[in-house]
């Protein structure tokens, strides 16, 4: 999909690796603090193309066990609450 490595807690999908570079999984309401930080968002073509919502991690987050578990478990739980959504389409679900 997008020539990367995965990272999974359990069957949720909340990180990524691509280039050396680890990208969690954005919400709404973790989005802005990427962003304030200056971290970039995955692009899985080029810097041009679709943006995912997995944004860099400050490399110092990675030094810091503890502040990586916190924002880890944000991810894991944005990844979890998308999840739990129906998928924004005008198509009707089957049953």
């Amino acid at each position: 999909m997008f020539g990367g490595v995965g990272l999974y807690s359990g069957d949720v999908f909340f990180a990524l690796i691509a280039n050396d570079v680890l990208y969690f999984r954005t919400d709404d309401s973790s989005r802005s603090e990427f962003e304030s930080l200056g971290m970039a968002p995955f692009r899985p073509f080029d810097e041009h193309g679709p943006v995912m919502s997995y944004y860099q991690l400050p490399e110092e987050i990675l030094e810091e066990p503890d502040t990586l578990r916190q924002w880890a478990e944000r991810a894991i739980a944005g990844a979890r609450e998308k999840r739990r959504r129906p998928a924004k389409s005008g198509r009707k679900r089957r049953r």
